[in-house]
């Protein structure tokens, strides 16, 4: 029987996604610490907030800004808290939408 910890290191041997569904639990266990979800969380919240300002101020040449808090707080999560390596570094994409599915699932307090 594989144990959560196995799962973790086979994903992490098997780094090939094909789809946003394979890539989904190796997102997972990489925010396995409840601190780095909520630094997840608080840092796309504040960068949201932050683009909608500036697009709505009409400084959306500045949108780009509104990336920095939400990797900002995401990186210190997973430097401090998981010692691990944000997967966006190889996985941009899935790695943003596993971030917003995260949070989805975070707010309606639903398991992931």
């Amino acid at each position: 029987m594989k144990t959560d910890e196995n799962k973790s290191v086979f994903i992490r041997e098997n780094p090939r996604f094909k789809s946003f569904s394979e890539f989904w639990p190796f997102y997972v266990s990489e925010h396995s610490q409840p601190a780095t979800r909520w630094l997840h969380l608080i840092g796309t919240i504040a960068g949201v907030t932050l683009l909608v300002y500036l697009i709505a101020s009409g400084r959306w040449y500045l949108f780009l800004l509104g990336l920095i808090p939400g990797y900002g707080c995401a990186w210190l999560a997973h430097f401090l808290v998981e010692k691990n390596r944000p997967a966006t570094f190889k996985y941009p994409l899935w790695s943003f939408m596993g971030d917003y599915k995260m949070i989805a699932l975070m707010l309606m307090r639903r398991k992931f």
